[in-house]
């Protein structure tokens, strides 16, 4: 089915307050456009963001708010200009759905950089209305923000398009992805055992760091790694090519003694 000349109507989970509760929420999605993808929604995940946007604890909620941007399903429509998709099609979107793909960041693939980003949820998109996210059972977006879904990839693995692509993206963006670097992961949670998995694939040497005993063991048992610290007062990283500060909360980079030789980048 090629695209509809009018608006869709959906269903999802939405917010209506602070209070942070979802309730049965019946809505209309814009009209499809013309290099538009629309697909049903089979699998979303549950990203600790989607919890910070309920209760507005951002201060920039917009109610009634359906969230979810690890979304995964199937291509039930296209635009009569989509080359990329068809219906039947796995596929899955991100954090965004739109941008202007004209300005600096977005030539440079850094379109989470684009003042006129477009987020999947709680944002504007192209016709003024909000945006409302995954917690649905259809999402639409221009075909240039969806991504083919492998075959040999359960749809259950939808939470990978946002843990994963923040560990992913930047470890590739610096070249951190050579055999026999050595990478240093601060912080073992949603994200850093992520960047682990990759580093390890990757073939580089992996130590995690972290300010908890009980981390240790899963360091070590779950992700197979060999090297674990656990001072946070006083780090000394030698000749390790990467710092990832994976923590929730902050850390006082002031406080870090760390080597000249070593490379430091901070995400999360």
């Amino acid at each position: 089915m090629e695209k509809s000349h009018e608006n869709v109507e959906a269903f999802g989970w939405a917010a209506r307050d602070t209070s942070g509760v979802l309730s049965p929420f019946n809505f209309s999605r814009r009209v499809t456009g013309e290099k538009d993808v629309q697909f049903k929604v089979m699998y979303c995940g549950i990203c600790h963001s989607d919890l910070h946007q309920l209760k507005n604890e951002w201060s920039n909620s917009i109610y009634p708010l359906v969230p979810g941007h690890e979304v995964v399903g199937v291509v039930t429509e296209v635009g009569s200009k989509v080359e990329k998709f068809k219906i039947g099609d796995k596929v899955g979107v991100g954090c965004l759905v739109g941008s202007c793909r004209k300005c600096e960041n977005c030539n440079n693939d850094l379109k989470n950089y684009c003042s006129d980003m477009i987020l999947t949820y709680n944002g504007v998109d192209t016709d003024g209305t909000t945006t409302y996210g995954g917690y649905s059972d259809i999402i639409l977006t221009n075909e240039h923000y969806v991504v083919h879904w492998p075959e040999n990839l359960p749809i259950e693995a939808a939470p990978l398009l946002c843990a994963r692509i923040t560990t992913y993206s930047p470890l590739r963006y610096y070249g951190l992805d050579k055999p026999g670097m050595h990478i240093d992961v601060v912080g073992l949670g949603g994200l850093g055992h992520m960047a682990v998995k990759f580093a390890m694939a990757f073939g580089t040497k992996v130590t995690v760091i972290s300010t908890s005993v009980s981390k240790k063991d899963k360091a070590i048992d779950r992700c197979n790694i060999r090297q674990f610290k656990m001072n946070m007062k006083k780090l000394e990283f030698g000749n390790s090519h990467f710092w990832k500060n994976l923590k929730s909360g902050n850390l006082a980079v002031q406080n870090l003694e760390i080597w000249l030789s070593s490379k430091i980048w901070k995400f999360g």
